[in-house]
């Protein structure tokens, strides 16, 4: 009974601000708001009729909305960041063919897109850019731009390629920021417009303080040609970055509610 007890109040705290509801953000309407806060209670009313278990629902229903339908990043003006980071999506197969564990892929198209939006944010202010490789290709070539740390695969010594996952390249990148003076500071996040929530939410993980950048609407268009299947097409892609954030989720619920194992 003392078991359950305490196991309701957990559920109960940590579902409190999502019954309430969120207080409107700066694009939000009063009539978006309201819709939100209906689909939380319908949320939570679906999930204790299936679950008989109310506390349960109001947890489980808090994690669901925020994994499923909140895609929104936290966002700061350019004059908030120390530094750029630019993750990558999607690429296109090698362009003459050969074994893909060797051969780099090509950058793509909408990696080319997230150069863009890049170079329109440093066009506002001048800050140095960590960009994964497929974005650091078309910072250099095509704008010829300064102070770019390419982030790359990792090569073995067969030769063989390892591309690195978003927590990679993060965890790259704040290694880098160790040794940087006045310390690692503050990210401005560009990622593509589904990724870029999770891009924000990996690089606090890897302990920078991070956001987008307010005021610049991030890529979108999908390529049908992509090399990575998951990124072909926008309905596959938000299954894969959900799988991705329940995973962060877990890891996260865990550590947080049996920090001694």
């Amino acid at each position: 009974m003392q078991r359950r007890s305490f196991a309701s109040a957990v559920s109960a705290a940590a579902a409190a601000p999502f019954l309430m509801g969120a207080a409107p953000s700066g694009g939000d309407t009063p009539a978006s708001a309201a819709a939100d806060k209906r689909l939380k209670r319908d949320m939570v009313a679906s999930l204790e009729a299936e679950l008989q278990d109310r506390d349960t629902a109001r947890a489980v229903a808090a994690w669901i909305y925020d994994i499923g339908f909140d895609w929104t990043p936290a966002t700061a003006p350019i004059g908030a960041f120390d530094f750029l980071i630019a993750y990558a999506f999607g690429n296109r197969p090698p362009a003459n063919g050969g074994d893909p564990t060797k051969v780099l892929a090509e950058p793509g198209p909408m990696n080319e897109l997230l150069a863009d939006t890049v170079a329109q944010v440093r066009a506002k202010r001048t800050l140095p850019v960590y960009a994964q490789w497929e974005i650091a290709h078309f910072l250099t070539e095509k704008y010829n731009m300064s102070q770019v740390i390419a982030i790359n695969p990792v090569i073995a010594a067969d030769g063989t390629i390892t591309y690195l996952s978003t927590d990679g390249v993060a965890a790259q990148i704040a290694e880098k920021r160790k040794s940087t003076p006045g310390g690692v500071g503050t990210a401005g996040v560009v990622g593509w417009r589904d990724h870029i929530k999770r891009c924000v939410l990996t690089t606090e993980g890897r302990g920078m303080k991070a956001f987008a950048p307010e005021g610049f609407t991030m890529p979108d268009t999908y390529d049908p040609e992509s090399g990575q299947p998951w990124t072909r097409r926008r309905d596959l892609y938000l299954v894969h970055d959900m799988n991705a954030q329940w995973q962060m989720k877990r890891t996260e619920l865990v550590a947080r509610m049996y920090p001694n194992g």
